[in-house]
């Protein structure tokens, strides 16, 4: 599963100043509705929130990916936010999170939404793309970084 099938322009914010994990997620939502990922931005947002209340999802490294299953999509969708400054995101960790993948899919599958997740797990363990991350600027550069890296 190449991550660059399904993060794509228009679904990365490289500058995220949000001050808690909801708002967090309500951006990246605001991003795949834009984009025109979604069918139900707000169903979308209350998946994400519902599933993030059984079991949060920031973990090692300064990752979190926050995921559901939804009926909003057809087809998975993917976006990135950048919080530099970083973010608690009760991660098991316990540090900052600078890194929030979210990931939304169709109630339906299964197999593709697990491997984007691990492919997602294994990218940010690397410190060097952490590093690259941490300094990019624009959605170009860390469209790059995150692309080169997913194959």
């Amino acid at each position: 599963m190449i991550l660059s099938q399904h993060l794509r322009p228009g679904r990365i914010k490289p500058d995220m100043q949000c001050t808690n994990k909801d708002t967090a997620i309500r951006e990246l939502i605001d991003l795949l509705d834009a984009a025109g990922d979604l069918k139900d931005a707000e169903r979308a947002y209350q998946d994400v929130l519902s599933r993030e209340t059984y079991l949060s999802t920031g973990m090692e490294h300064g990752l979190a990916v926050p995921h559901a299953k939804t009926d909003a999509v057809d087809e998975m969708a993917v976006a990135f936010g950048l919080h530099k400054k970083g973010l608690d995101f009760n991660s098991l960790d316990g540090k900052p999170t600078h890194f929030i993948f979210l990931v939304v899919s169709p109630r339906a599958t299964s197999g593709p939404h697990i491997q984007v997740l691990a492919r997602i797990s294994r990218i940010i363990k690397s410190e060097s793309i952490r590093e690259k991350l941490m300094q990019a600027e624009t959605e170009d550069e860390i469209l790059k970084i995150l692309t080169h890296h997913s194959g």
